[in-house]
């Protein structure tokens, strides 16, 4: 029981919360060497605000928690556990068939209770009591609860791992995860953000660009520059530059977060709207192939399955290294892997003109319906007359003519008398 007792130190409650970006799929399973940690002896006030940290500290902790890692230790306590009761139940089976007492579960049940008491084990959904658990209930219990830890640890990494990152790539994540493409744009409005942030308004050096940045802001003077630089000398000449400078550094802060809110906000907007493209594009393909006819050619199950998933499911890499649908993958195919330009040629006369290439389909098949009327009337005609003439043959040769005769003559004038 003692194996027992340690593996339930392992075993801990472990709140999972919501998080908007999927870091499975942005960054790939995170190690440790993955997360950016302060350098040794960095303290915590001195590190730097800015817009993009706000007042929020990143809490590395999880890095020393052993119970948001499973080390080899762990897993090899577990792994005995598992063992340990095995070999209970291979002994309690022998008892059973040998006729000795069974084995004593008491030990098993209370350690059950304590440890459902104190949170560390979950209990199943049903009614039955520990006390009438058998070795093999217990044994599903405990690796019930082990892969249920495991299952929360790799649930919630990637959220520590996510906390733990810098705002920047934090804003980059969600802006990604939105479907965003434009990094370097993203990343020059972050750094521009982060240069106005670090303007200190008590540094005479720094007041006037503090100044001067709000004035184009807020498009004062309709941004004119000289008229921009005229207002500055004069507040200098009154000396009154730091009081702006001070009355202004608040108010270009939140123009700052409202850009990058603005540029998240906008990519949201677009994931929203691409999202509702995708949803109607399903639904009308899908309202296409239901009724099983396309053009007057009937569909069956197996046809409008192919070309339903062939529309809608982005299952082959592309050349561009997004995933696409079938017909993207043919297109690409047939252009560059296994070439067949004349297909590619025909798919395109179709969708560039697809009336044109029906009619000229159709007319192509009513030329050759014709070809083959005109063939079976010549060859109908062909076999009458070879019929007619063979008839006539037999008809002929079964048939004999009437012998031809002539008169004959006398050559005595007189015999007739």
């Amino acid at each position: 029981m003692e194996n027992l007792n340690e593996a339930a130190e392992t075993l801990d409650s472990t709140k999972v919360e919501q998080v908007d970006v999927n870091l499975d799929e942005l960054f790939g399973a995170p190690g440790a060497e993955s997360v950016m940690l302060p350098t040794e002896g960095e303290q915590e006030e001195d590190k730097k605000k800015t817009v993009l940290s706000g007042e929020q500290t990143v809490d590395l902790s999880f890095i020393d928690k052993s119970e948001n890692t499973s080390t080899p230790e762990e897993k090899a306590e577990v792994a005995e556990t598992i063992a340990e009761l095995d070999n209970l139940i291979s002994q309690e089976e022998e008892t059973g068939n040998k006729g000795r007492p069974k084995i004593d579960k008491s030990g098993l049940a209370e350690l059950a209770v304590k440890m459902i008491e104190e949170g560390t084990l979950i209990p199943f959904d049903d009614d039955k009591p520990l006390e009438e658990y058998t070795t093999k209930d217990f044994r599903e219990l405990f690796e019930a609860n082990f892969q249920e830890r495991e299952n929360k640890i790799r649930e919630n990494t990637p959220k520590e791992f996510f906390n733990a990152l810098p705002e920047e790539l934090k804003i980059a994540a969600k802006y990604v995860a939105d479907g965003g493409q434009d990094l370097k744009g993203l990343f020059r409005t972050l750094a521009h953000v982060e240069e106005v942030i670090e303007l200190d308004a008590e540094n005479e050096n720094h007041q006037e660009e503090i100044v001067r940045k709000y004035l184009y802001a807020t498009g004062f003077a309709d941004g004119n520059p000289e008229e921009i630089e005229d207002e500055i000398n004069d507040w200098k000449d009154v000396d009154k530059l730091s009081q702006k400078a001070k009355q202004f550094k608040p108010k270009l802060d939140r123009m700052q977060e409202e850009i990058v809110a603005r540029e998240l906000a906008q990519q949201e907007a677009r994931k929203e709207q691409q999202e509702k493209q995708a949803r109607l594009y399903t639904d009308s393909v899908y309202n296409t192939l239901v009724a099983g006819e396309i053009s007057g050619l009937k569909l069956d199950k197996k046809v409008q399955s192919l070309l339903y998933s062939g529309l809608v499911q982005p299952n082959y890499p592309s050349v561009s290294g997004r995933p696409t649908n079938l017909l993207g993958h043919l297109l690409e195919k047939y252009q560059f892997v296994e070439p067949r330009h004349d297909l590619i040629a025909e798919a395109l006369w179709l969708l560039a003109d697809p009336d044109g290439y029906k009619n000229k389909v159709r007319d192509q098949g009513s030329r050759k319906a014709v070809e083959d009327t005109v063939r079976k009337l010549k060859t109908e005609e062909q076999r009458k007359i070879t019929s007619s003439t063979n008839t006539q043959q037999e008809e002929g040769r079964s048939k004999k003519a009437p012998q031809r005769t002539i008169s004959r003559q006398q050559n005595n004038i007189f015999k007739r008398f």
